[in-house]
């Protein structure tokens, strides 16, 4: 049989894909290396942030306002609860990338917004203890997105919509041909008119040939068990802190799931890895330096940690998307290199591949996703 579309990886991006080209009729074939939803990659560890008030760039806030509608669609098609709002407190100097660029995106498309000095987030926030002189931006449409159901959800939505799905499946190699594309893996052989790869942290593999700058690093995610209970988390923000040496750390609610306690990380203080090498093992010295950092926003968080994991970020040099077709053909549309801030995005990345494979453009605004601006020759 001869797909339309075959789509390479199944994580957070590429299940959105598989969906919404199922979903426009389109005969689809999903591969997987590893089982659904699992936590070998980025689409895991229970909960990941949503957010508007963008810091990274205010071009990225048109994406978010659909990506909130297909979060409602999702929800409502999958009757899964992959989403939850509980608003977001992004907290630091004045002058921060977290509390400035925040604030930036908000006027310039007028999100909804408090911003709250020092005494005004103790009082609203009693958990926290910000630094002196630190003030916030509070978005009450923040929240969290569950990664593992949402991935979960657009396979079954796809299935439901036609899809054939195939995992413990690795790519071995894929090649452009006359008609398409053909794809290898150790079980098979099929053929296409398009391809969407959505590699995660195998980008740098899977991707080689086309020249992509993406480096690869391990981080670690814990949940700590607050002195005096969880209580007092349940009804929480999600948040981002970011001190005077620019260091964010961000966490969430105590939410039901497996391993309880509140999830807590950095953001960006990772070691460079492949898959392969990837350290697995969460060591004491890092357990102690979070709760020692968490300590400092949320007393109440130094507690045990009662779990750990690791994660992967693929990041691009400028740490913007990589979403695009390959100038070179009509057959291969790619995204990868999401830097450790893309699983908000799934549902609208998930529509703009679907675009891409079936007309080779879309309206929505991704230029600042274009590969060419990391490789002069690609």
């Amino acid at each position: 049989m001869t797909y339309d579309v075959i789509v390479i990886g199944l994580g957070g991006m590429g299940s959105a894909a598989a969906y919404h080209l199922a979903a426009r009729g389109q005969r689809v074939l999903g591969l997987e290396k590893f089982t659904p939803a699992h936590d070998k990659g980025s689409s895991h560890g229970g909960s990941r942030i949503i957010r508007q008030s963008y810091f990274e760039d205010p071009a990225y806030v048109p994406l978010l306002l659909r990506a909130y509608e297909l979060w409602d669609e999702l929800a409502r098609d999958s009757g899964r609860d992959v989403y939850r709002m509980t608003g977001g407190l992004f907290i630091g100097p004045p002058d921060c990338l977290t509390v400035a660029g925040s604030l930036r995106a908000s006027r310039q498309w007028d999100l909804p917004h408090d911003l709250l000095d020092e005494d005004e987030i103790r009082q609203r926030f009693p958990n926290f203890t910000p630094q002196p002189g630190d003030i916030a931006l509070f978005e009450a449409k923040a929240g969290f997105a569950r990664p593992e159901l949402t991935v979960q959800a657009h396979l079954g939505l796809a299935e439901k919509a036609g899809a054939t799905l195939r995992f413990g499946e690795e790519v071995i190699e894929w090649s452009e041909t006359a008609r398409g594309v053909t794809v290898r893996t150790a079980a098979g052989t099929y053929t296409a008119g398009q391809v969407v790869i959505c590699p995660g942290a195998w980008a740098p593999q899977l991707l080689a040939d086309f020249g992509i700058p993406i480096t690869v690093e391990r981080q670690v995610l814990y949940w700590l068990d607050p002195v005096g209970g969880v209580e007092p988390f349940v009804d929480h923000p999600i948040f981002i802190d970011e001190d005077a040496s620019g260091m964010q750390i961000y966490g969430f609610p105590a939410i039901d799931g497996p391993h309880g306690g509140v999830k807590v990380a950095f953001f960006r203080k990772g070691i460079e890895c492949t898959p392969d090498t990837i350290d697995r093992t969460v060591h004491d010295r890092e357990i102690c330096e979070m709760r020692d950092r968490a300590a400092q926003l949320l007393p109440a968080l130094d507690g045990p940690c009662i779990h750990s994991a690791t994660c992967m970020y693929s990041n691009t040099p400028d740490q913007h998307f990589v979403i695009a077709r390959h100038p070179d053909t009509e057959n291969v549309t790619v995204a990868c290199g999401f830097s450790g801030h893309g699983f908000k995005f799934v549902p609208v990345v998930g529509e703009i591949l679907a675009d891409l494979a079936t007309t080779g453009a879309t309206t929505h605004p991704i230029s600042l996703f274009d590969p060419r601006r990391l490789v002069t020759a690609l």
